[in-house]
Formats: structure tokens, sequence, C-alpha cells
């Protein structure tokens, strides 16, 4: 194909030439005669061109070129057949139809067929067939897999892997085929062969023509047989431990029948993969890995270190064999072998640092590489191995090569500088200068975001370096073109400004953002002054901030006025603010999310404002750790997983929204208002090896209690009818039965069938709990295996589940943070309980404090869950009752003696009396 000029291009001739209109109204030269062989070829080319770049067909216009394309099976034009091949397999997955093509192509497939595109007609057979012809082909597959010409048993062994996933049982039969041709000994290469093929190509063996099959030297056929070889054994573990074992060659790996270099690798990911499912093979493997370290091929090299690197437990000696080879690549003239030696030593080093340490003097070395990426992954692995003594000189050696690479490659080198101060905070001073002079050079957004979470880190982790990077971050947003930085910034001096030595010195920076930047950087800036005035012990720098906010009042935009009006007010009242600026928690985000979700839902809810009592809060630090970041040194060498990838599990509020769903399907459930609580996790009510799975979800009405019961049937030859769980309470619990609904019918599917039991509380004022025996009733029918309809008759059956239980902590109390002091003497007035225990059966004041954390499900306060004394301590907890049951506070006092187990005095303070002694019950219980 002649390919188009640049002023072709710029005139819109190459644009004409490939347009999808214009090669379908060419396609008429398919029905000329004579068949031009080379207008055809040069058409068939635009066609797969089109394809190869995105361009979609409709189905109709597929069909067309499809059996437009058929027509030129009659000419022999060997290179014409080969792109004929080349389109109708690109072609076959849009086209109608493609089936009625099989006989012309199976008679290009014949054993004795010995031209150059009999390989391309296997590959274009694979695409057109059904599933139920494969049968019908199979004796040309297995004649052409084990045939000695490379190209055409490659074509079969990779046209029988896609072939696979529909027809298995079939494919299956060929795996003496597929062990044939990985045992190969040798076989001819493209050239050599019959003279009725195109230039020579193709033959199966030697002829008439005087050419001697010339052995190739590629093996490539070895690659797809191996490949087809894993995937019909990889469910039978110990075939596939068998077949590396058999095709390792010992533990020098001379023995292996395997030349192809692919094939190894290929081989070795196989025997790293053995080792991750069952660790007893663990051996047998580092033997056949040790042997393949010393092949004669670089990749094998790298492959069997690699995967050495990457296992687990792997004993020291036979590790230090898998670094020397990476030693050994890290001086080699190829880029590509220091690159891929480097990132493995970079992912080593997360774990092993001290063993990778052996290679610093080699990695020093690379800092000057002139392949940039080698560069950084050297330096990255240095920062990880290094010690305290060598950082200065590292330091040096960075600041110099920070200017000759990519923004990509300068948050690399941030982030582990960043690591590397927090491992050595004693050398704060030069890596804080480093990163100050890296804040003021040129850059993109994500360059400065790392600089300036580093220094954050160093803030939050480092006393001796705040004053200095807080310092230096105020010069930064002088001239900071990124808004979002600017206010990120302004919101951490806000926080840690106030509690400085010297607070004013921060003051002229944020109010000059009053003045000089955007609406978004002004408000951010009029919050931080207020948090400046309202922590100020000095009157005067009170009133001086209060100036300066009066003038925020004639600002253009309404946000800055507003806030400034706000925090005028709020530093005029102390109780404001505690609670606007002061407040150590905030609200649980997920849990927020769930009730509004709740609330817009509801059209009756919607009339009511909404009430942000019930739902939890967190602590600040809470809240920072849930969204803490993963550092990019710790990402960057990360091996890839070789499991498929799972989706991110549900949010709580993925969670909440999908029972919200559920109910609202059931019209019986219809009048029972909002759900108040949902089980956070389902309990398990049965083990996971029996044949049905039974999980129980419990709602909490105003008036109900709902309990959900996901039950799935593993059984595929079995269908389940008239599903049902009966619960039989006990007695006093306080709910009374109202109804069940049953499942119909029930199959073997991923996707549960759900029953409904639903109670009604007799008193809504109390909260009912106890213990449900459950029991999983149901009549049981075969499935006719040729029909698939369940038998006309079944029998009824019955399988006991696991207790449900309906308990305080879970069910009705939510954990929620509270500064405990102040609320504390708050609920003096409120209600309120003590009660003594004695818990002989606990053997430590930890235990204690365990248990009664589980059985409250509340929030541990100042870290009083972890006890600093063995004999004596006090555990203070938080929590909210749902249903408007309001805050509730828990102090218990604990001492341990030997031989008595523990004495505890529990406190207990609320906004409600129901909320007290809903505690002191589960406690009692």
């Amino acid at each position: 194909m002649a390919y188009a000029s640049k002023k072709e291009e710029e005139s819109g001739l190459s644009s004409y030439y490939n347009n999808k209109t214009t090669i379908i109204q060419e396609a008429r030269v398919f029905n000329e005669s004579p068949i031009s062989p080379r207008k055809c070829r040069a058409l068939l080319t635009r066609i797969v061109y089109l394809l190869y770049i995105g361009e979609s067909l409709s189905s109709q216009e597929a069909t067309t070129l499809f059996f437009g394309t058929t027509k030129l099976f009659q000419h022999k034009d060997s290179a014409l057949r080969q792109m004929v091949y080349l389109a109708i397999k690109e072609l076959a997955t849009t086209a109608e139809d493609v089936i009625m093509v099989t006989s012309s192509i199976m008679k290009d497939m014949q054993p004795n067929s010995e031209v150059i595109y009999r390989p391309n007609a296997i590959r274009a057979l694979c695409r057109i067939i059904d599933p139920s012809m494969a049968q019908g082909v199979e004796r040309f597959f297995k004649a052409a897999i084990v045939d000695r010409t490379p190209s055409i048993s490659s074509a079969a062994l990779v046209s029988s892997y896609h072939l696979y996933p529909d027809a298995k049982d079939v494919v299956k039969r060929w795996v003496n085929e597929a062990q044939e041709a990985v045992n190969a000994k040798s076989s001819p290469s493209f050239f050599g062969g019959s003279s009725a093929g195109y230039l020579n190509f193709g033959s199966s063996g030697a002829s008439n023509s005087g050419y001697q099959p010339i052995p190739s030297t590629s093996y490539i056929a070895q690659y797809h047989a191996l490949g087809l070889l894993y995937l019909i054994r990889k469910q039978d573990r110990m075939a596939v431990t068998k077949m590396i074992q058999q095709l390792g060659g010992g533990k020098s790996g001379a023995g292996t029948t395997l030349k192809n270099p692919m094939a190894l690798c290929m081989l070795i990911r196989y025997a790293a993969k053995a080792v991750d499912e069952d660790s007893n093979v663990q051996r047998q493997m580092l033997d056949l890995l040790d042997g393949w370290l010393r092949h004669k091929s670089d990749m094998v090299n790298l492959e069997a270190a690699r995967a050495m690197c990457e296992m687990k437990s792997v004993p020291p000696a036979q590790l230090s064999k898998a670094i020397s080879v990476l030693q050994m690549f890290l001086s080699s003239p190829k880029p590509v072998l220091k690159f891929a030696a480097t990132r493995t030593l970079a992912s080593l080093a997360l774990t092993q640092p001290s063993t990778v340490a052996t290679c610093n003097v080699d990695l020093e070395n690379l800092i000057a590489d002139s392949n940039r990426s080698v560069a950084t992954y050297a330096i990255t692995t240095l920062l990880k191995t290094g010690n305290e003594a060598s950082v200065d000189r590292l330091m040096k050696q960075i600041t110099g090569f920070m200017s000759e690479i990519s923004d990509e490659f300068k948050v690399i080198i941030v982030d582990a500088i960043r690591s590397l101060c927090l491992k050595f905070p004693t050398k704060h001073v030069s890596m804080l200068s480093f990163l100050a002079g890296v804040l003021r050079d040129e850059g993109g957004y994500d360059f400065k975001r790392a600089v300036v979470e580093a220094m954050f880190d160093m803030i939050k982790y480092i006393a001796d370096c705040k004053e200095q990077a807080l310092s230096h971050l105020c010069e930064f947003i002088e001239d900071c073109e990124f808004t979002k930085l600017s206010v990120r910034i302004l919101h951490l001096l806000g926080m840690e400004g106030p509690g400085s030595p010297q607070p004013t010195k921060y003051i002229r920076f944020i109010y000059n953002r009053v003045v000089l930047e955007n609406a978004t950087v002004r408000a951010a800036a009029v919050s931080s002054l207020a948090k400046f005035g309202v922590n100020a012990i000095d009157m005067g720098l009170r009133r001086s901030i209060g100036v300066l906010l009066n003038r925020c009042l004639d600002d253009v935009d309404d946000e800055v006025r507003d806030r400034a009006a706000m925090y005028l007010k709020v530093m005029k009242e102390r109780p404001l603010a505690d609670v606007y600026i002061k407040e150590e928690s905030v609200f649980s985000l997920a849990a927020l999310e769930s009730k509004l979700v709740a609330y817009i839902s509801d059209p009756v809810a919607t009339s009511q404002p909404f009430d942000t009592t019930s739902i939890p809060k967190v602590s600040r630090a809470q809240l920072a750790a849930e969204s803490v970041r993963q550092s990019t040194l710790d990402t960057i060498a990360m091996p890839v997983a070789r499991t498929d990838p799972t989706p991110p599990p549900p949010t709580a509020a993925d969670t909440q929204s999908a029972y919200m769903q559920q109910l609202a399907e059931v019209p019986e459930l219809a009048e029972y208002g909002p759900v108040i609580n949902s089980s956070a996790k389902p309990a398990q009510l049965t083990e996971s090896e029996t044949e049905y799975q039974v999980t129980c979800v419990k709602h909490i009405f105003k008036e109900h209690i709902v309990f959900q019961f996901n039950v799935t049937n593993t059984l595929p030859d079995t269908i389940l009818e008239q599903v049902s769980v009966i619960m039989q309470p006990q007695a006093d619990c306080g709910l009374t039965e109202d109804f069940i609904i049953p499942v119909p019918a029930l199959t073997s599917s991923p996707s549960p069938g759900i029953v409904y039991v639903s109670f009604s509380r007799d008193n809504t004022e109390e909260y009912a709990t106890g213990s449900f025996q459950c029991t999983l009733k149901f009549v049981s029918k075969e499935l006719d295996p040729s029909t698939g309809e369940p038998e006309d008759e079944g029998y009824e059956d019955e399988y006991q589940l696991e207790d449900v239980e309906l308990a305080a902590g879970g069910d009705y109390i939510i954990p929620s943070y509270a500064s405990f002091s102040s609320e504390w003497d708050r609920l003096r007035t409120g209600a309120s309980s003590t009660e003594t225990f004695s818990l002989t059966a606990m053997e430590s004041i930890k235990a204690a404090c365990d248990s009664i954390i589980e059985i409250l499900n509340m929030e541990p306060l100042g870290g009083t869950e972890t006890p600093t004394s063995h004999s004596v301590h006090t555990l203070q907890l938080s929590g909210l009752v749902s249903g408007g049951g309001g805050k509730v506070l828990v102090r218990c006092r604990m001492t341990y003696a030997k031989g008595e187990g523990v004495t505890l005095e529990l406190g207990v303070r609320a906004e409600q009396e129901r909320a007290c002694a809903l505690v002191v019950s589960a406690v009692s219980g």
C-alpha cells in the first residue's frame, strides 16, 4: 500500500483515502473480472487498517465486506489469499452468517496443503466456527499442532488457546499433541519446502524442489504449546507441579527440552504461582529457579531472579544468588537489563533493605546514568537501603539530578526523601532545605503537591522542624499558582500557627492572601485568621484579628463576607467557638452519606428538618487515618499481582443503600417507615463448606424488627421450593412475630434468595434483645438433567442454623467519637448508673477491655483501649443509641488480681434513661 505524503495528509487526501464510506464503495473491485491481486490486496490492507485504528462497522457493512472478500478464494495468488484470511479474521466478529465459509477455509487446512496461507486459514477458522463444530475440526487441529512447520504448529496452538473457553472438553483431548509440540527437538523454518508454495514458504517437509528443511532457532511453538498445556491443566495443581518439574530439567536446568527463552520465562512464572498456591513445593521450585539463574539467556536469568525476590521466606543463601545475578546486570551495557534489575531491587528493598545494601556501590554508579528511568530507580533504592551516614552524600547527588528529569520522576524522588526523613529525623535540616529549594523550582501541580505533602508530614512527625517548615510554606503561598495548594497550606497554618511560639509572624502572610488572591483562597484565609483569633491568649492579638476580619466584611464575594461575619460572632461568644472551631470530632462521612441518602429517598422524612443527632462522629485523627495516602515510594516498585483484579469492597453507604432498595421492593414492609439502623455486616449462620449458605441482616424500625435471611443453594442439580426460616425467640424478649415472606423457588445461582421474618416490638420505648433459634425449611426437588425441569414430587426437609442474636452492641449502639471529659461533665445531670461486676474468667485487664468493647460496640477514647498498667486501668467509651436514644458514655474502672480476675466498676451516663439501662443490661447479661 502506498503511504500518503505529507502534502496529501494536509490536504485531507489521506482521510478520504482511508474513509469508511470510500472503502465500502471501492469494494466493487472484488467483483471485477479478471481480479486484480494488487488492487484487492491494497483495499484489504485499508480495511484491516480501518479496523485496527478503532473504526466500527455496522453488521450490514461488515457482512457486505466479508462476503465480498470470500469471492477472492478462487484466486491462486498466495499473498492475496493471506490478506483475505487476515481480513476475514477481523470481520468475523461483526459480520453475520460467517459460518458459511467454513468448508472453503477447511480446504486450505488439509495436511497435504503445502501453501503459505495454511496458518492463516487455521487462525481464521478459529474465529468463524461455532463451539459445537469444534469436534468436527478436531482431526485437522491435531495434525496441525504436531506439524513440523513452526508457523502451522504455532497457528494451531494459539487457535486452540482461543477455542478453549468455549469448547473445553474438545480442546482437553489435544493435550498429548500439545505435549509433543513442547518436546519437539527441531523443526524446519519458514524456508524450505514445496515449489508450489509462495516463495517456497510453508511446506510440510522436504519436497522434490531440492530444498532441505532448515532447523528453526526460535522454537516459538514451544512457548505457545506451554501456554495451552497450562490452560488445560491449571485446575489440577498436582498436574501443573509435575509439568513444571518435567520441563524444568533438574537442579541445573540443563536437562530441559525447552529451547525458547520466552517458554522458560513462562515456566518460571508458573513455578512462582505454584509456590503462591502451595508453599509445600517451594523447595523443589527454588532448586529449579536456582538452575535457571545460570541459563545462557539474560531474559531467563532475570525472570528467575525476579521470581525468587518476590517469593516469601526464601533462604538467605538462595536469595543472595538472585541478588548477585541482578548486581551483575547493573553493570550491563544494555539499558533494558539495568532497568529491570534496578526495578526488581527497588521492589525487594521495600521488605529487605539490608539484603539489597550489598548492591549500593553499583547503584550509586547508576545515579548519573543517561537513562533517567534507571537513575530514578537507583536513587529510590539507595534511599531505602542507605544508612544515616550516607544521607548527606545522597542529597548532594540528588540536588544536581533534579533539574534533568521530568515531573513524574521528581514526584518519586520527593516521596523517597519524605520516607527517608521520617526514617532519620535527625537529618531533617538538609532534607528540609532540599524540599524548600525544589519548591521554588518550576514544576506542575503533582510535583508541587508532593513537596507540600512531604513538608506536611515533617511538621506532623518531626517537632523540631515545624517552625522552619511553616516559614517555607508561608513563602511558597506568596507566589503559588495552584489554588488547592494555597487552601491546604492556609488550613495548616490555622491549625498549627496559633500554638507556635510566635503566632504573629504568620498573620502577615495569611492576610496578604485576603488582599491579593481569588475568592476561594480569600475565604480560606479568613477561616485561618479566625483560628488565630479564637486561640490567641493575647487580647491585643484578638483585637487585631477582629480589625482584619471587619475589613473582610466589605469583600466582593459573599462567601468571604459570610465567613467573616460568622467568625466575628464566634470570637465574641466562647460556647460558639468551642462548637465551630475547637471541636475535635467530625461526622462519620460514611454514616452521614447513608443518612442523607435515606432522608432524600423518603418523601415523608423530607417534610421535617434533617436530624444530625443520630449520626455518629469520629475524631479528626481517625478521619485523617482513613484518608491517608499510600507512599509512591512503596507502590512504584511493587510487583504486579498475579491474581485476577477484584472490585473494591462496597462502602457502608453502598451497603445501606442496597438494603433500602431491597426493602422498598417488599410491599408488606412499605408502612414500616424509615430504617433506624441495619447490620453493618451480615452474620454467617452456616459453615462455608455446607450445601446451603445463609446469612442474616437485622433491620431496626421504629415499631418493628425485620430479619433478612440471604439463602444460597450451592447444589446445581437441586431446586428448593417454599424456602422459609422458622425463628423461635427466647421467652420475654419483647417481640411478637408478624409474618414470614418465603422464597417460592431457589435454584443454584450466585445471587441468593431473600426470606424476610417480621416482628413487632411490644414496647417501642424499650430495646428488645434476645436470642433466636433458627431453622431453614424447604421442599427439595431434583432437576431432570435432560430438560432442566424439576420433578413433580419432592420431599420436605429442614436445616438447623446458628442462633441469631439481637444485642445492644451493633444493633442499637453505634460507635461515636466525643471529648470524654467535657461530655461526661455535660451529662452529669442526665441519666446515670453505676454497677460493680466481678469478671473472674478474665485473665488480664486487656482481655476485659477487648470483651467490653466487643459487647457494647462503642468507640474507645484517648487510647484507653490499650492498658498501661497490669493491675489498674480506666476504659472510656462513647456511642450513640439509635432510635432517638441519644449519646451515651461509659467509664469502666478495672482492677486485676491474680486468682480473682477483674473487678469492674461500670459507670454510665446518657441523655435518656432507657439508653443507660440498655448498656447496663448488655454488660450484666
